[in-house]
């Protein structure tokens, strides 16, 4: 009798481990194919040659501080992955029942974006992750930052900070104002919500939310940050 539980025991860990990999290699199949039909580096040369991209010294680095401080703000000390942004967001899911938080990173939004679908799914998590890691194995943070900045939605039909700079304000990135600057990093969480031509309450409520980032993460207050958006927008 006992040597009949030791078998079934021994069966029901050859079939766990085999489910286990039969999963792992499902998923690293789909990311598989995913790579090969998007190369990851064939999309960043798309990304780069087109017309609207900004290099970051281009860029105003109010606004870099602002989106780093408000999306990411270990992003210059961890890999692809914040395991304590990770842990954090999963107690919270956790508490509310729901998802009411997510734990990616500058560079698994960037992954994202640049070959995945926005479908929430194991498979796609997945793969995100393992995008993150080439990135951030090929790439500098700089390099990174620099791609992330120029690939997200601001809404309205502003694709990159380049768009929203001159879709809202009329202007170059280079010459944000500090209200601008927060302003605009505030937008890409939610970018259909927060749209500076949808919402405009939300929009300053969340731009609260950078300033306080800002302040809390990197000193940087100003007292001065009304803006008036333009609303020469890119639909």
């Amino acid at each position: 009798m006992k040597s009949i539980i030791l078998h079934e025991g021994k069966l029901l860990w050859i079939f766990t481990a085999l489910a286990l990999l039969l999963i792992i290699s499902f998923g690293f199949f789909s990311y598989k194919v995913e790579i090969d039909n998007k190369s990851l580096s064939y999309k960043i040369s798309l990304t780069k040659s087109s017309r609207n991209y900004i290099k970051l010294e281009n860029i105003d680095k109010k606004f870099l501080d602002s989106i780093v401080a408000i999306e990411d703000h270990r992003f210059y000390s961890h890999g692809a992955l914040d395991y304590i942004s990770i842990v954090r967001a999963t107690i919270n899911n956790v508490k509310a029942r729901r998802v009411v938080e997510g734990g990616s990173t500058i560079t698994q939004q960037l992954a994202k974006n640049l070959c995945l679908s926005n479908e929430r799914s194991f498979k796609r998590k997945f793969k995100e992750t393992l995008l993150a890691f080439q990135l951030e194995k090929k790439y500098s943070k700089e390099e990174i930052l620099e791609l992330y900045v120029n690939v997200i939605n601001f809404g309205d039909g502003n694709i990159g900070i380049g768009q929203a700079a001159k879709g809202y304000f009329g202007k170059n990135a280079k010459y944000l104002t500090y209200g601008e600057a927060t302003m605009l990093a505030g937008l890409p969480q939610a970018p259909g919500v927060y749209a500076l031509s949808k919402n405009n309450e939300l929009s300053k409520k969340r731009q609260n939310q950078v300033i306080n980032a800002l302040e809390k993460y990197n000193g940087i207050k100003e007292e001065n940050f009304a803006v008036t958006p333009k609303f020469e927008c890119n639909k």
